[in-house]
Protein backbone atom coordinates (compact mmCIF):
# COMPACT_ATOMS: atom_id res chain seq x y z
CA UNK A 1 0.00 0.00 0.00
CA UNK A 2 3.05 1.98 0.90
CA UNK A 3 4.54 1.83 -2.68
CA UNK A 4 1.11 2.63 -4.44
CA UNK A 5 0.66 5.76 -2.07
CA UNK A 6 4.17 7.15 -2.98
CA UNK A 7 3.36 6.58 -6.79
CA UNK A 8 0.17 9.03 -6.37
CA UNK A 9 2.22 11.30 -4.27
CA UNK A 10 5.21 11.84 -6.34
CA UNK A 11 4.11 11.29 -9.74
CA UNK A 12 0.10 12.07 -10.08
CA UNK A 13 1.03 15.94 -9.77
CA UNK A 14 2.86 15.75 -12.85
CA UNK A 15 2.41 18.51 -15.23
CA UNK A 16 2.54 18.43 -18.78
CA UNK A 17 2.58 20.64 -22.01
CA UNK A 18 -1.38 20.64 -23.40
CA UNK A 19 0.16 19.90 -26.81
CA UNK A 20 2.42 16.96 -25.71
CA UNK A 21 0.31 13.40 -26.02
CA UNK A 22 3.20 11.25 -25.17
CA UNK A 23 2.75 7.28 -24.81
CA UNK A 24 4.29 8.32 -20.73
CA UNK A 25 1.48 10.94 -20.84
CA UNK A 26 -1.44 8.98 -21.62
CA UNK A 27 -0.01 6.03 -19.46
CA UNK A 28 0.10 8.38 -16.82
CA UNK A 29 -3.15 10.09 -17.53
CA UNK A 30 -5.03 6.25 -17.40
CA UNK A 31 -3.06 5.59 -14.06
CA UNK A 32 -4.64 8.06 -12.55
CA UNK A 33 -8.15 6.79 -13.72
CA UNK A 34 -7.60 3.98 -11.86
CA UNK A 35 -5.83 5.81 -8.72
CA UNK A 36 -8.08 5.12 -5.43
CA UNK A 37 -6.66 8.78 -4.39
CA UNK A 38 -6.75 10.45 -7.55
CA UNK A 39 -10.92 9.47 -7.59
CA UNK A 40 -11.41 10.37 -3.76
CA UNK A 41 -9.88 14.29 -4.42
CA UNK A 42 -12.25 14.72 -7.63
CA UNK A 43 -15.28 14.88 -4.64
CA UNK A 44 -17.05 18.49 -4.20
CA UNK A 45 -16.60 17.82 -0.82
CA UNK A 46 -12.63 16.06 -0.65
CA UNK A 47 -10.93 19.92 1.14
CA UNK A 48 -13.90 19.98 3.68
CA UNK A 49 -14.74 16.76 4.25
CA UNK A 50 -11.76 13.73 3.26
CA UNK A 51 -12.04 10.71 2.64
CA UNK A 52 -8.53 8.38 3.52
CA UNK A 53 -7.05 5.21 3.16
CA UNK A 54 -5.05 3.87 5.97
CA UNK A 55 -3.74 0.29 6.23
CA UNK A 56 -1.76 -1.08 9.49
CA UNK A 57 -2.10 -4.37 9.51
CA UNK A 58 -0.96 -5.75 6.21
CA UNK A 59 0.12 -4.83 2.55
CA UNK A 60 -3.15 -5.46 1.65
CA UNK A 61 -4.49 -2.49 -1.03
CA UNK A 62 -8.35 -2.21 -2.25
CA UNK A 63 -8.81 -3.84 -5.29
CA UNK A 64 -7.78 -2.56 -8.60
CA UNK A 65 -10.91 -2.73 -10.19
CA UNK A 66 -12.79 -0.63 -7.88
CA UNK A 67 -13.59 2.70 -8.52
CA UNK A 68 -14.81 5.40 -5.75
CA UNK A 69 -17.87 7.75 -6.85
CA UNK A 70 -19.37 10.57 -5.10
CA UNK A 71 -23.22 10.05 -6.84
CA UNK A 72 -24.85 6.69 -7.44
CA UNK A 73 -25.27 5.76 -11.60
CA UNK A 74 -27.95 4.33 -13.64
CA UNK A 75 -27.54 1.49 -15.88
CA UNK A 76 -28.15 1.92 -19.46
CA UNK A 77 -31.40 0.16 -19.26
CA UNK A 78 -32.38 2.13 -16.27
CA UNK A 79 -34.86 4.82 -17.70
CA UNK A 80 -34.88 8.18 -15.33
CA UNK A 81 -37.96 9.75 -14.70
CA UNK A 82 -39.25 12.34 -17.48
CA UNK A 83 -38.92 15.59 -16.67
CA UNK A 84 -42.25 16.54 -16.95
CA UNK A 85 -43.27 14.46 -13.83
CA UNK A 86 -41.10 15.98 -11.71
CA UNK A 87 -42.42 17.92 -9.62
CA UNK A 88 -41.60 20.55 -6.10
CA UNK A 89 -42.71 22.36 -3.35
CA UNK A 90 -43.87 25.76 -3.69
CA UNK A 91 -43.10 26.89 -0.30
CA UNK A 92 -41.44 30.81 -0.51
CA UNK A 93 -40.10 30.15 3.13
CA UNK A 94 -38.04 27.76 3.94
CA UNK A 95 -39.33 26.93 7.12
CA UNK A 96 -42.44 26.28 5.66
CA UNK A 97 -41.10 23.17 4.57
CA UNK A 98 -41.57 21.59 8.39
CA UNK A 99 -45.18 21.43 7.83
CA UNK A 100 -47.71 19.57 6.06
CA UNK A 101 -48.62 22.13 3.67
CA UNK A 102 -45.34 21.35 1.85
CA UNK A 103 -45.99 19.36 -1.01
CA UNK A 104 -42.52 17.35 -0.56
CA UNK A 105 -44.36 15.95 2.75
CA UNK A 106 -47.16 15.11 2.01
CA UNK A 107 -46.96 11.52 2.07
CA UNK A 108 -45.46 11.36 5.77
CA UNK A 109 -47.96 9.51 8.29
CA UNK A 110 -45.51 10.26 10.84
CA UNK A 111 -47.82 13.29 12.33
CA UNK A 112 -45.79 13.73 15.91
CA UNK A 113 -44.10 16.89 17.03
CA UNK A 114 -40.19 17.26 17.74
CA UNK A 115 -38.87 14.91 20.72
CA UNK A 116 -37.03 16.38 22.83
CA UNK A 117 -35.44 19.59 20.70
CA UNK A 118 -32.57 20.75 22.82
CA UNK A 119 -34.06 24.79 22.22
CA UNK A 120 -32.90 27.57 23.63
CA UNK A 121 -35.21 30.34 23.15
CA UNK A 122 -32.44 33.06 22.89
CA UNK A 123 -33.52 36.66 21.19
CA UNK A 124 -32.44 35.26 17.72
CA UNK A 125 -34.50 32.58 17.77
CA UNK A 126 -37.65 34.78 19.23
CA UNK A 127 -39.13 34.87 15.39
CA UNK A 128 -38.56 31.89 14.53
CA UNK A 129 -40.36 30.61 17.77
CA UNK A 130 -43.32 32.64 17.02
CA UNK A 131 -43.44 32.15 13.69
CA UNK A 132 -43.64 28.15 14.55
CA UNK A 133 -46.30 28.73 17.16
CA UNK A 134 -48.34 30.06 14.44
CA UNK A 135 -47.57 27.38 12.17
CA UNK A 136 -48.63 24.71 14.68
CA UNK A 137 -52.25 26.39 15.73
CA UNK A 138 -52.80 26.84 11.63
CA UNK A 139 -51.71 23.85 10.17
CA UNK A 140 -51.28 21.11 13.48
CA UNK A 141 -49.18 18.89 12.34
CA UNK A 142 -45.87 19.07 11.58
CA UNK A 143 -44.09 16.08 9.66
CA UNK A 144 -40.66 16.92 9.42
CA UNK A 145 -38.38 14.42 9.95
CA UNK A 146 -35.50 16.33 11.87
CA UNK A 147 -35.45 18.23 15.07
CA UNK A 148 -35.99 21.88 14.81
CA UNK A 149 -33.80 23.42 16.96
CA UNK A 150 -31.36 23.75 19.65
CA UNK A 151 -27.80 21.39 19.35
CA UNK A 152 -29.51 18.98 17.17
CA UNK A 153 -30.82 20.92 14.24
CA UNK A 154 -30.97 18.72 11.60
CA UNK A 155 -30.55 15.62 12.96
CA UNK A 156 -33.24 12.82 12.91
CA UNK A 157 -35.78 13.04 15.95
CA UNK A 158 -35.50 9.76 17.80
CA UNK A 159 -39.34 8.74 16.85
CA UNK A 160 -38.15 9.09 13.35
CA UNK A 161 -34.61 7.57 14.10
CA UNK A 162 -36.35 4.28 15.72
CA UNK A 163 -38.94 3.76 12.85
CA UNK A 164 -39.06 2.32 9.44
CA UNK A 165 -40.52 5.03 7.89
CA UNK A 166 -38.96 6.75 4.92
CA UNK A 167 -37.69 10.26 4.63
CA UNK A 168 -39.08 12.51 2.33
CA UNK A 169 -36.48 16.14 1.66
CA UNK A 170 -37.04 18.80 -0.41
CA UNK A 171 -34.63 18.69 -3.65
CA UNK A 172 -33.54 20.74 -6.72
CA UNK A 173 -37.20 20.80 -8.72
CA UNK A 174 -38.35 22.84 -5.19
CA UNK A 175 -38.87 26.75 -5.28
CA UNK A 176 -37.06 26.71 -1.42
CA UNK A 177 -33.59 27.96 -0.90
CA UNK A 178 -30.61 25.76 -0.81
CA UNK A 179 -30.52 26.11 2.55
CA UNK A 180 -34.01 25.04 3.31
CA UNK A 181 -34.01 22.66 6.50
CA UNK A 182 -35.48 19.56 4.74
CA UNK A 183 -32.22 18.81 2.51
CA UNK A 184 -30.02 16.87 4.68
CA UNK A 185 -29.28 14.24 2.71
CA UNK A 186 -29.65 16.30 -0.36
CA UNK A 187 -26.73 18.66 0.63
CA UNK A 188 -24.49 15.62 1.29
CA UNK A 189 -22.16 14.34 3.30
CA UNK A 190 -20.36 16.33 6.00
CA UNK A 191 -18.64 13.76 7.96
CA UNK A 192 -14.58 13.01 6.93
CA UNK A 193 -14.41 8.94 6.54
CA UNK A 194 -11.45 6.67 7.10
CA UNK A 195 -11.52 3.65 4.98
CA UNK A 196 -8.96 1.35 7.04
CA UNK A 197 -8.24 -2.26 7.10
CA UNK A 198 -9.32 -4.36 10.39
CA UNK A 199 -7.86 -7.24 12.05
CA UNK A 200 -9.92 -9.68 10.84
CA UNK A 201 -13.04 -8.44 8.65
CA UNK A 202 -10.90 -6.98 5.72
CA UNK A 203 -11.73 -3.08 5.31
CA UNK A 204 -14.42 -0.75 7.85
CA UNK A 205 -14.85 2.39 8.06
CA UNK A 206 -14.78 5.08 10.70
CA UNK A 207 -15.06 9.07 11.55
CA UNK A 208 -12.00 11.08 12.35
CA UNK A 209 -14.85 13.74 14.22
CA UNK A 210 -17.11 12.62 16.71
CA UNK A 211 -20.75 11.76 15.00
CA UNK A 212 -24.23 12.78 17.06
CA UNK A 213 -27.09 10.45 17.40
CA UNK A 214 -29.47 11.32 14.27
CA UNK A 215 -26.53 12.54 12.19
CA UNK A 216 -26.46 12.18 8.42
CA UNK A 217 -23.82 10.03 7.58
CA UNK A 218 -23.30 9.25 3.85
CA UNK A 219 -25.40 7.50 1.18
CA UNK A 220 -24.80 4.22 -0.02
CA UNK A 221 -23.92 4.11 -3.80
CA UNK A 222 -23.19 2.12 -6.88
CA UNK A 223 -24.64 1.13 -10.28
CA UNK A 224 -28.76 1.55 -10.02
CA UNK A 225 -29.39 -1.70 -12.48
CA UNK A 226 -32.88 -3.98 -13.10
CA UNK A 227 -34.21 -6.66 -11.13
CA UNK A 228 -33.29 -9.18 -13.65
CA UNK A 229 -29.43 -7.77 -14.04
CA UNK A 230 -28.84 -8.19 -10.38
CA UNK A 231 -30.04 -11.93 -10.70
CA UNK A 232 -27.58 -12.51 -13.27
CA UNK A 233 -25.06 -11.02 -11.37
CA UNK A 234 -25.32 -13.17 -8.12
CA UNK A 235 -25.44 -16.17 -10.97
CA UNK A 236 -22.04 -15.52 -11.80
CA UNK A 237 -20.55 -14.21 -8.40
CA UNK A 238 -18.31 -17.13 -6.64
CA UNK A 239 -20.45 -17.06 -3.96
CA UNK A 240 -24.04 -15.33 -4.32
CA UNK A 241 -24.43 -14.57 -0.61
CA UNK A 242 -21.20 -12.88 -0.95
CA UNK A 243 -22.69 -10.65 -4.05
CA UNK A 244 -26.05 -9.70 -1.53
CA UNK A 245 -23.80 -7.70 0.50
CA UNK A 246 -23.05 -5.42 -2.15
CA UNK A 247 -26.54 -5.81 -3.83
CA UNK A 248 -29.63 -3.45 -2.11
CA UNK A 249 -32.73 -3.72 -3.22
CA UNK A 250 -35.02 -0.46 -3.97
CA UNK A 251 -38.29 -2.07 -2.88
CA UNK A 252 -39.23 0.39 0.37
CA UNK A 253 -42.67 1.38 -1.79
CA UNK A 254 -42.77 -1.50 -4.16
CA UNK A 255 -46.78 -3.03 -3.96
CA UNK A 256 -48.84 -4.80 -6.56
CA UNK A 257 -51.35 -2.37 -5.49
CA UNK A 258 -49.60 0.86 -6.47
CA UNK A 259 -50.56 3.14 -9.63
CA UNK A 260 -46.98 3.42 -10.62
CA UNK A 261 -46.02 0.39 -12.64
CA UNK A 262 -42.61 0.99 -11.87
CA UNK A 263 -43.35 0.41 -8.33
CA UNK A 264 -45.65 -2.92 -9.22
CA UNK A 265 -42.74 -5.20 -10.65
CA UNK A 266 -39.47 -6.19 -9.29
CA UNK A 267 -37.52 -3.37 -7.89
CA UNK A 268 -34.33 -2.02 -9.01
CA UNK A 269 -31.10 -2.58 -6.74
CA UNK A 270 -27.67 -0.74 -6.21
CA UNK A 271 -24.55 -2.75 -6.70
CA UNK A 272 -21.72 -1.46 -4.93
CA UNK A 273 -19.45 -3.96 -5.36
CA UNK A 274 -16.91 -2.35 -8.55
CA UNK A 275 -18.39 1.13 -8.08
CA UNK A 276 -19.50 2.83 -4.86
CA UNK A 277 -18.37 5.32 -1.83
CA UNK A 278 -16.81 4.67 1.11
CA UNK A 279 -19.94 3.13 2.72
CA UNK A 280 -19.13 0.06 0.37
CA UNK A 281 -17.09 -0.84 3.34
CA UNK A 282 -18.98 -0.46 6.18
CA UNK A 283 -19.07 -3.15 8.00
CA UNK A 284 -22.07 -5.43 9.74
CA UNK A 285 -23.06 -5.42 13.25
CA UNK A 286 -25.48 -7.20 15.20
CA UNK A 287 -25.55 -4.34 17.78
CA UNK A 288 -24.98 -1.27 15.03
CA UNK A 289 -24.17 1.92 15.72
CA UNK A 290 -26.14 3.27 12.28
CA UNK A 291 -29.00 2.34 10.31
CA UNK A 292 -30.05 2.78 6.90
CA UNK A 293 -33.07 4.71 5.60
CA UNK A 294 -35.20 4.98 2.55
CA UNK A 295 -35.12 8.89 1.57
CA UNK A 296 -37.18 10.31 -1.44
CA UNK A 297 -36.80 13.69 -2.88
CA UNK A 298 -39.44 13.93 -6.01
CA UNK A 299 -42.13 11.82 -5.40
CA UNK A 300 -41.82 10.74 -9.23
CA UNK A 301 -38.80 9.16 -8.45
CA UNK A 302 -40.00 6.55 -5.43
CA UNK A 303 -38.34 3.78 -7.76
CA UNK A 304 -35.05 5.17 -6.88
CA UNK A 305 -35.03 6.87 -3.48
CA UNK A 306 -31.88 7.25 -1.86
CA UNK A 307 -30.30 4.74 0.78
CA UNK A 308 -29.43 7.16 3.50
CA UNK A 309 -27.13 6.41 7.02
CA UNK A 310 -28.08 7.69 9.91
CA UNK A 311 -26.52 7.68 13.65
CA UNK A 312 -28.44 5.62 16.05
CA UNK A 313 -26.49 6.59 18.64
CA UNK A 314 -23.54 9.17 19.76
CA UNK A 315 -20.54 7.51 17.69
CA UNK A 316 -16.56 8.54 19.46
CA UNK A 317 -14.27 9.70 16.73
CA UNK A 318 -11.90 6.33 15.62
CA UNK A 319 -14.84 4.30 16.60
CA UNK A 320 -15.81 1.54 13.57
CA UNK A 321 -19.21 2.75 11.82
CA UNK A 322 -21.62 -0.49 11.14
CA UNK A 323 -25.19 -1.33 10.48
CA UNK A 324 -27.11 -4.05 10.65
CA UNK A 325 -27.23 -6.21 7.09
CA UNK A 326 -30.43 -7.69 8.05
CA UNK A 327 -32.39 -4.85 9.95
CA UNK A 328 -36.25 -6.04 10.24
CA UNK A 329 -35.59 -9.59 9.06
CA UNK A 330 -37.22 -11.85 11.74
CA UNK A 331 -34.53 -14.24 12.67
CA UNK A 332 -36.24 -15.90 15.37
CA UNK A 333 -35.58 -19.47 14.22
CA UNK A 334 -32.18 -19.05 13.46
CA UNK A 335 -31.19 -21.30 16.91
CA UNK A 336 -33.47 -23.75 15.03
CA UNK A 337 -31.54 -24.61 12.26
CA UNK A 338 -29.83 -27.85 11.53
CA UNK A 339 -25.89 -27.97 11.26
CA UNK A 340 -26.25 -28.83 7.74
CA UNK A 341 -27.61 -25.19 7.19
CA UNK A 342 -25.54 -23.56 9.36
CA UNK A 343 -22.65 -24.77 6.83
CA UNK A 344 -24.04 -22.73 4.00
CA UNK A 345 -24.86 -19.92 6.16
CA UNK A 346 -22.33 -16.34 6.77
CA UNK A 347 -20.47 -16.36 9.81
CA UNK A 348 -20.76 -13.09 11.44
CA UNK A 349 -17.53 -11.84 12.99
CA UNK A 350 -19.19 -8.71 14.55
CA UNK A 351 -17.67 -9.80 18.09
CA UNK A 352 -21.30 -7.91 19.81
CA UNK A 353 -22.91 -9.36 23.47
CA UNK A 354 -25.89 -9.41 21.31
CA UNK A 355 -23.79 -10.89 17.97
CA UNK A 356 -26.60 -13.67 16.25
CA UNK A 357 -23.58 -15.87 14.93
CA UNK A 358 -24.58 -15.64 11.47
CA UNK A 359 -25.87 -13.30 8.78
CA UNK A 360 -28.24 -15.26 7.21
Amino acid sequence: MEKAMRRHFFHHSEEVALNSRSAYVQGLDAEKQHCHWCQIRTFTTHSRYPITIVNNVDDTMIQSNFRFMDESIRANDVEPTRKEFLTGCDCDDDKGCRYDSCTCLQDVEDESEDDGDDSSNSDSEADDVFFEDWHRKKLRKKPYAYHSNGARTGHLRSKMLTSRNPIYECHESCICSPDCPNRVVERGRKVPLQVFRTENRGWGVRSTVDIKKGQFVDKYMGEIITAEEATRRRALSHIAQRKDVYLFALDKFSTPDSFDERLRGAPLEVDGEFVSGPTRFINHSCDPNLRIFARVGDHADKHIHDLAFFAARDIPRGEELAFDYVDGVDDSDMDALDPEKQKDMARCLCGSKKCRGYLW
